[in-house]
């Protein structure tokens, strides 16, 4: 059996976090995602999820300086889980997404919905 981990994401740039790390650059992007449904009373439900990227620089990248808020943006990456020990002394998880190939997408080109 084959095993896979990947994810398509394609959304709105909430922030854009640039760090360097060593010799390299990673840039942390929270990126919304929205699933539409009607409601029982047949009005269109709008449902907001988050998203939080990393992407490092490099190949399959742009330049992740020209990454802002409210750019519409594709990521393909794979699904990464990070245990951690919160403030309050609880043991949480964090999911994050760790990119592979992400391109900003033209305002033409990205996906509408209709009801």
């Amino acid at each position: 059996m084959e095993q896979l981990n990947r994810i398509e994401i394609r959304g709105n740039v909430g922030a854009v976090r640039l760090q360097v790390v060593g010799n390299s650059r990673v840039a942390k992007i929270s990126v919304a995602t929205n699933y539409v449904y009607k409601g029982r009373d047949g009005d269109p439900v709008i449902e907001t999820t988050w998203h939080y990227i990393s992407a490092w620089e490099g190949k399959n990248m742009p330049d992740l300086t020209t990454i802002h808020k409210g750019d519409k943006i594709s990521v393909t990456g794979r699904l990464r889980s990070q245990r951690y020990t919160a403030a309050d002394g609880t043991e949480r998880t964090a999911y994050d997404v760790l990119a592979s190939k992400v391109a900003i997408i033209e305002t033409d080109d990205f996906l509408q919905y209709e009801f």
